[in-house]
C-alpha cells in the first residue's frame, strides 16, 4: 500500500493482497566462565548456574482428553487472535496423546497447535483444525504466522480447511480425509507449505497461487495455479510446468525435520529427527521416528522479559533454549557457539533487537537447530538480524548441518523497523527449510524509507540448500547468492510495491534489482520452481528488467521459472537475464522459462 496510507495494528489494510485475487535437570556452569553483563551472579561474582526445565508459562495451554471445556478455551484464544495481525499475543495449544472428540480448533495469528506424541497418530482429533478468512472478508492472503504440527485429524465433513498464506507451516500432520487450502467461498489465497505429512484424501489448492509440499504422502492433488512445487511427495502430480504449473522432484536432496516437543510418560522432551538424503515420504509412518531426544532439563525455558545476557549465560552453561510464547527484546546478539545447540520457539516467540543489534549469531560449528520463532526488526537499523555463521566460515558441515526451520523475519508492519540485511548465511551446508523473510507492505511503520531493508537473504556459504524460500518486498535484492553449489527448491517472491519511481529501483544500467541474484563468480548453482511477481502500485509504470539474474555458465541451472505482473502494475522485460518473454497488459498471465540455460 502507498507509504502515505499506513493502517493501525488492529485494522485490516487494503493493499495488493486485497486485489490480488481479482487476478486469480540443570547443566553445571562452565568452569571459569565469566558472567555476561546483566547476568545473575553469586557472592564471589561468578555466575549462578541457571536451572534447566520448568514451567512453560501461561500462554502454553496443555490439554488431555479428560480436560473440561477444551472448546471454550480454544474459542477464547481464537477470539483474541483471529484478527490480531500485528498484536503481541502469542499462544501454543498442546494436546497430550489420546483421542479428542467434537473439536473445531480455529487457529488465528501467532497461534500454534501441536500434538505431544512421537507420532501424529498418537494424538487424534475427531474434528477440525481450521484456518479461514472471515476476519478479512474471505481473503486469505494475510493469514500469516500460525502453525499445525504432529496431529491426526478426522475432519467432521471429510475435509479439513487450512486456508493460509506465508509463515503458516503444516508439519507432521495426518489428515484422515481431504485438505482444502482455500477459504470458504474460494476467495483469494497466496501460498503455503506442507512437510512430513500424510493426507489420505485429496488436497484441493483451488485459489492458492503457489504452494510447496515436501517429503509427504497425498491421496491426490486437485489443481495448480501459478507455481506448485513438490519434492519427495508420494502421490504428487507429474511434472508438467508450465501447463499445468507443477514442478515435481522425486526426492528432496537433503532434509532433517524440525525438532518438536513431546511427552515421554509425564516428562517433556524434545525430539531431534535425523538427517535424510534423497528423502521421500514421511518420517513417522513405520513406528518410532529415527533420531535422538533431549529432556526438558537440558533446556533453559525462557520467558518474555529475560535478558539476552541471561540467554547467553544459559547457552554458555551448555543448555539449549526453549523460547515460550511472547515478545523478547535483546540488546546484544544471542550467541550460539556450541555444536548441536537447539533454539526452539513455541507459539511464535518473537525476538526484537534494541539499539540496532543483531538478534542471533551462530558460530562455525556443526548441527545447530534453529526453529519456530519470529525475528522482528527494531526502529534502529540493524546491519543484520540473523547470522548463520561468521564471515569467511569454511568448515565442512555436510554430515551434520545447521538447520533453520520456520524461522521468520519481519521488517515493519508491527511498527517501524529497519535492517540492511535480514538473514546472512555464511556456514557451509546450511539447510533453510521454510522461511518467510518479509519487508512489510502493510501495517504500521511502512514506507520506502520508513522500513528500509535492502537485502532479504544473502548466502555466502557454499553448499547451502533452501527448501521453501519465501522472500518479499526488499528495496534491492531479495535474495543474493554468492556461495558455490547452492540449491533452492521453491522460491516465492514479490518485489517491493512501494517503489516511488523507476530511479528508486535503478541498479546501475539495469532496470530494477532481480528478486534472485546469483553472484557473477558462481560456477555451480541450481533452482527448481521459482516465481517472482511485481505490483508497483505507487508507480505502475516501473519496469523490472528481469526477475532472475545469474551468470551464463553450464553449472548454473534453473528449472521452471516464472514472472507475473499483477494487474499491470509494473512489468518485466524478461524472466531470467535476457531470456523469457515480457509480461504485458493487465492479464496477470505468467511469463515462463522451463529450463535455463
Amino acid at each position: 500500500m502507498p507509504p502515505s496510507s499506513p493502517t493501525s495494528p488492529s485494522s485490516p489494510s487494503v493493499g495488493r493482497r486485497t486485489v490480488l485475487g481479482a487476478a486469480a535437570a540443570a547443566v553445571p556452569a562452565l568452569a571459569g566462565a565469566a558472567a555476561p553483563a546483566g547476568a545473575a551472579t553469586g557472592r564471589r561474582g561468578s555466575p549462578r548456574a541457571l536451572p534447566g526445565g520448568g514451567d512453560l508459562g501461561p500462554n502454553v495451554l496443555v490439554f488431555d482428553p479428560s480436560t473440561p471445556g477444551i472448546q471454550a478455551e480454544l474459542d477464547e484464544v481464537f477470539a483474541k487472535q483471529e484478527s490480531a495481525q500485528f498484536g503481541t499475543g502469542r499462544y501454543a495449544l498442546l494436546f497430550k496423546p489420546g483421542t479428542y472428540h467434537g473439536l473445531n480448533a480455529q487457529i488465528g495469528f501467532y497461534t500454534s497447535i501441536a500434538g505431544l506424541g512421537l507420532s501424529p497418530d498418537d494424538t487424534t482429533i475427531n474434528g477440525d483444525v481450521t484456518v479461514d478468512a472471515g476476519w478479512f472478508n474471505g481473503n486469505a492472503t494475510q493469514n500469516f504466522w500460525r502453525s499445525a504440527e504432529n496431529l491426526a485429524l478426522v475432519p467432521v465433513n471429510g475435509t479439513n480447511r487450512w486456508a493460509v498464506a506465508q509463515a503458516a507451516p503444516f508439519r507432521r500432520m495426518h489428515v484422515r480425509g481431504g485438505l482444502d487450502l482455500a477459504p470458504s467461498g474460494y476467495g483469494w489465497a497466496s501460498g503455503g507449505y506442507i512437510a512430513d505429512s500424510r493426507v489420505d484424501g485429496q488436497v484441493g489448492p483451488y485459489s492458492q497461487q503457489q504452494w510447496y509440499t515436501r517429503d509427504s504422502v497425498v491421496g491426490s492433488w486437485l489443481n495448480g495455479v501459478w507455481n506448485m512445487v513438490f519434492s519427495g511427495v508420494q502421490g504428487a502430480p507429474a511434472q508438467g510446468f508450465p501447463n499445468p504449473m507443477y514442478t515435481t522432484l522425486d526426492t528432496t536432496p537433503v532434509s532433517r525435520e524440525k525438532p518438536f516437543l513431546y511427552l515421554s510418560g509425564s516428562e517433556f522432551r524434545v525430539f531431534l529427527p535425523e538427517k535424510r538424503t534423497n528423502a521421500r515420504g514421511v518420517t513417522w509412518g513405520n513406528g518410532t521416528p529415527r533420531g535422538t531426544s533431549l529432556p526438558l532439563s537440558r533446556f533453559y525455558v525462557a520467558k518474555p522479559g529475560v535478558s539476552a545476557a541471561t540467554l547467553n549465560q544459559a547457552l554458555a552453561q551448555g543448555l539449549h533454549l526453549l523460547l515460550t510464547p511472547g515478545v523478547y527484546h535483546v540488546d546484544r546478539p544471542i550467541r550460539v557457539d556450541r555444536p548441536n545447540t537447539v533454539v526452539l520457539g513455541l507459539g511464535y516467540a518473537t525476538l526484537v533487537p534494541d539499539n540496532g543489534t543483531t538478534v542471533l549469531k551462530v558460530a562455525d560449528v556443526d548441527g545447530v537447530r534453529l526453529a519456530g520463532f519470529l525475528v522482528d526488526a527494531g526502529p534502529v537499523n540493524s546491519r543484520t538480524l540473523l547470522e548463520i555463521g561468521p564471515a569467511g566460515a569454511t568448515k565442512n558441515h555436510s554430515a551434520n548441518p545447521t538447520t533453520v526451520q520456520d524461522v521468520f523475519v519481519r521488517i515493519g508492519g508491527a511498527g517501524a523497523g529497519k535492517a540492511t540485511t535480514s538473514m546472512v548465511i555464511n556456514n557451509r551446508h546450511t539447510i533453510v527449510d521454510h522461511t518467510w523473510v518479509w519487508r512489510a507492505d502493510h501495517g504500521t511503520g511502512v514506507g520506502w524509507e520508513t522500513n528500509r531493508a535492502d537485502y532479504g537473504v544473502v548466502v555466502n556459504g557454499d553448499d547451502v540448500l533452501c527448501t521453501g524460500l519465501f522472500v518479499e518486498h526488499f528495496n534491492k535484492y531479495d535474495v543474493q547468492w554468492n556461495g558455490q553449489r547452492g540449491r533452492t527448491v521453491f522460491f516465492q517472491n514479490e518485489k517491493a510495491y512501494d517503489a516511488p519511481n523507476q530511479a528508486a529501483v535503478q541498479n546501475g544500467s539495469v532496470k530494477g534489482y532481480a528478486a534472485y541474484k546469483v553472484g557473477d563468480h558462481v560456477t555451480a548453482h541450481e533452482g527448481w520452481g521459482l516465481g517472482s511477481y511485481c505490483y508497483y502500485n505507487v508507480d505502475p509504470g516501473i519496469v523490472q528488467h528481469h526477475g532472475f539474474s545469474a551468470p551464463d555458465r553450464p553449472g548454473v541451472r534453473f528449472h521452471d521459472l516464472l514472472v507475473v505482473s499483477l494487474g499491470g502494475n509494473g512489468q518485466y522485460e524478461h524472466v531470467i537475464n535476457e531470456t523469457g518473454a515480457p509480461t504485458s497488459g493487465t492479464s496477470t498471465t505468467p511469463s515462463t522459462v522451463v529450463s535455463y540455460p
